[in-house]
């Protein structure tokens, strides 16, 4: 079966089977190995994922994709230390960091290796912070000086296409795309070499929703580490590098995004390219997806 890329989806990831073979020969920034989390008590245990590895090199960009209750949003979660593995490991930047404390993930915040950023902006955005509040905080917790904090404040949120007139508002006070790249730019304000992006524009429109994943691939050629978490496979084409296939708690496909989307290996993946409405593909085919569909029993 071959898929032809919509033009975004191709201009986005041309290139992306050199770049994930280049990235095999690098010391990745996120290395997750044998990642298990369980969800419930002992004696109503529920495996969310099962056994998980992925690796992301530095400026790579692994788009993660699946459906609801696929296990994504756990994964980023347990990368992120808002859940605890019960097994396996979690290298971020040579660090072991699967048994950190509080404490300690609040330290590897602060020094800005890894950030992330939600589907919903309010749950990383504080209401009562100005757009300006929330840009220097992470700086000042660092110990940038607030004359050079502001000004970085400033200068990521020019980076994001939004004017300096928003500095002195209020999240509330801003429209849903907006708000999505102050949190893109909160995430970056202090460089990180990681950043972890949960849903980022699934609850965006079609223009708000191209403005971010043209960020996005800035911070790529940047030589920043992306995580892009979505179950919109249109939108993970368009960014990605690698893409990994989630599907009830483990994973069953992984490889270059070109490779991934025009010969996928897994009846899950199949399906889920079949389904993608912001891909082309030849004309439906009705029977083949209810097949997989049965084959898969979802």
């Amino acid at each position: 079966m071959t898929v032809e890329l919509a033009d975004e989806a191709l201009n986005g990831s041309t290139g992306s089977t050199d770049a994930a073979r280049a990235a095999e020969t690098r010391e990745p920034v996120l290395d997750v190995t044998g990642l298990e989390v369980h969800y419930g008590s002992r004696r109503r245990r529920r495996l969310a994922l099962g056994g998980v590895s992925l690796s992301v090199a530095p400026g790579e960009t692994v788009g993660v994709i699946g459906e609801t209750g696929s296990g994504k949003s756990t994964f980023a979660r347990a990368v992120l230390g808002l859940v605890r593995p019960s097994a396996g490991s979690i290298v971020i930047g040579g660090e072991d960091v699967s048994s950190y404390g509080k404490r300690q993930w609040r330290d590897l915040r602060r020094r800005g290796l890894i950030q992330y950023v939600f589907q919903d902006p309010l749950r990383s955005l504080d209401p009562d912070l100005t757009v300006e509040d929330s840009l220097t905080e992470p700086l000042l917790v660092q110990g940038v000086p607030g004359k050079e904090a502001a000004e970085r404040a400033r200068a990521f949120l020019a980076r994001v296409s939004l004017a300096e007139e928003l500095l002195g508002r209020l999240p509330g006070e801003l429209s849903g795309g907006q708000r999505q790249r102050v949190a893109v730019a909160r995430s970056l304000v202090t460089e990180p070499r990681l950043v972890i992006l949960d849903e980022p524009v699934s609850a965006l429109d079609s223009a708000n929703r191209v403005q971010i994943l043209g960020i996005l691939k800035e911070l790529r050629a940047a030589g920043v580490s992306l995580v892009f978490i979505s179950h919109d496979l249109g939108s993970v084409a368009g960014i990605a590098d690698r893409v990994a296939v989630l599907h009830q708690g483990e994973l069953v496909e992984v490889g270059a995004a070109r490779d991934v989307i025009n010969q996928p290996r897994h009846p899950y993946t199949r399906l889920l390219v079949r389904s993608a409405p912001t891909l082309r593909t030849a004309p439906a085919d009705r029977a083949e997806r209810q097949a997989l569909r049965a084959l898969l029993n979802v």
